[in-house]
């Protein structure tokens, strides 16, 4: 059904999505055209509680589809899911746009702010406005604060945009 490389990605994927309860939930899906969340949990022992979670959460990223019975019975709903290889790659490239947003916006406020530390590895930096109100002293420590040159971390920022940018075709 799904070749190699999409096999690892989705088990990737389901790690960042639900943990190692996720690779187990989405092992079953692959192997099926549809089933129901209840029938997971007692092939997996994954409570039903839990299985339903990593569900819905692949269902917001359109990993897996769903189609919904009545039980003639109970009258209560019955969920059969479905697993959505195809949507991988569209999941992937959203996660990847979101990240360079991130990066675009961490890489703006280096450039855009001159940085301060104390040389103690508990200690953060401050941006120049924090420092003046701490009158250059940590607040952490108490050392002095002094100047930090934050040119090596724009340039590797401004390399994984470009990289991401490339890789998403910007």
């Amino acid at each position: 059904m799904l070749s190699t490389i999409d096999d690892a990605t989705l088990k990737k994927v389901a790690l960042a999505l639900g943990e190692e309860e996720a690779v187990i939930l989405i092992e079953h899906l692959k192997g099926v055209d549809e089933i129901t969340d209840d029938e997971i949990a007692n092939k997996t022992g994954i409570r039903l509680n839990s299985v339903r979670k990593i569900l819905y959460k692949l269902y917001d990223h359109s990993l897996v589809s769903l189609r919904r019975t009545r039980d003639p019975k109970t009258g209560w709903f019955i969920f059969h899911w479905k697993l959505q290889p195809d949507q991988l790659e569209g999941f992937i490239l959203s996660q990847k746009r979101r990240v360079l947003e991130k990066l675009n916006v961490r890489l703006e406020y280096e450039k855009n702010h001159d940085f301060y530390y104390c040389g103690s590895t508990e200690c953060k930096r401050v941006p120049f406005e924090e420092a003046v109100e701490l009158v250059f002293h940590c607040n952490g420590c108490g050392k002095p604060l002094e100047h930090v040159e934050n040119g090596q971390m724009i340039n590797k920022l401004s390399e994984k945009v470009d990289a991401l940018r490339k890789e998403l075709g910007e």
